[in-house]
């Protein structure tokens, strides 16, 4: 009975890549899962910049979710950082969570860009997302077209953001994790540097107020950090933007915009940090920011050669 229990107690541990299409809900189930916010979410699409660690833990086991990028065709440099970053998690997994929203009747075909790189030689589900959003039957239809043309070990079917279908999910994936000793303290969420996530915020409220006007061209960096004896923080940041008119925009006339993102920043950093928050904004135009090794190194991301 001695040996059974302490076989029960055995540490697991283990990653878990979570891979999809722009939008198909990755950071949302993230944060869901480990029951806070350590990734941001936006409507713009290519949101995620680089990886992003949750950790959950159940019972003896320890869940260390990669949030990655959206996988697409990218052009650009910063887009294919960000492709290359995503794709390099399939290989640094334990398990492959393959998420996707089946609302698209081509929601197959988009997916075929990922479902040619999943590995053969892991553990790879499927997480059906939002399926709050469509009828039983056609949901069941999209599955077995899905496992038809890739031997998935399990299908989930789940909603995100209204955190259904998540019990069944965080259960298989414990029992999937090897044996192995913890990574992080059981009460770390994530391995993202304050100062990162700050940063983080800042861009996810610039792009919830100025969806529209704005491209992904604007990159924001904690340049100062200060702790005072009170308790409270003093925190300094800089937003790039590529043009005149982008930092016009995001200044807003008067600067009300500028202050209404601040605002924001400030509520939710202080819910976060449970402390007040003097918060600094600057914009700034710099136009070659995407092609500067240290801002990529901000971001978690390698410069493509």
């Amino acid at each position: 009975m001695s040996d059974q229990n302490n076989s029960q107690d055995k540490q697991t541990c283990g990653y878990v890549s979570i891979i999809g299409l722009p939008n198909a809900g990755k950071s949302t189930l993230l944060n869901a899962l480990v029951g806070m916010k350590v990734s941001i979410v936006s409507r713009k699409v290519q949101t995620t910049r680089s990886r992003v660690l949750g950790i959950v833990m159940q019972g003896a086991s320890q869940i260390v979710l990669m949030d990655t990028p959206g996988v697409f065709n990218p052009t650009k440099t910063l887009e294919k950082a960000m492709v290359t970053a995503a794709l390099d998690a399939l290989s640094e997994s334990d398990v492959v969570m393959h998420i996707v929203d089946p609302r698209p009747s081509d929601a197959l075909a988009r997916n075929k860009i990922i479902m040619d790189k999943l590995p053969k030689d892991k553990k790879v589900i499927l997480a059906l997302n939002k399926v709050d959003e469509m009828h039983k039957p056609d949901l069941l239809d999209i599955a077995q077209k899905f496992q038809d043309a890739f031997p998935y070990e399990r299908i989930f079917m789940i909603s995100a953001l209204k955190k259904r279908g998540l019990e069944d999910m965080q259960t298989y994936l414990a029992g999937a994790m090897p044996e192995g000793m913890w990574l992080f303290p059981e009460d770390q969420a994530t391995d993202i540097p304050m100062r990162m996530l700050a940063a983080e915020l800042t861009r996810e409220k610039i792009f919830d107020q100025l969806h529209e006007e704005l491209p992904y061209s604007i990159f924001v960096k904690t340049e100062a950090w200060e702790n005072f004896d009170n308790g409270s923080v003093k925190i300094s940041q800089v937003i790039c933007v590529q043009r005149d008119s982008q930092k016009h925009i995001v200044i807003g006339k008067g600067g009300a915009r500028l202050k209404a993102i601040g605002q924001a920043v400030r509520k939710e950093l202080e819910e976060m940090l449970e402390t007040r928050v003097h918060l600094s904004l600057f914009v700034k135009v710099q136009k070659n920011w995407a092609l500067q090794a240290e801002n990529y190194q901000l971001m978690g991301l390698d410069l493509p050669e």
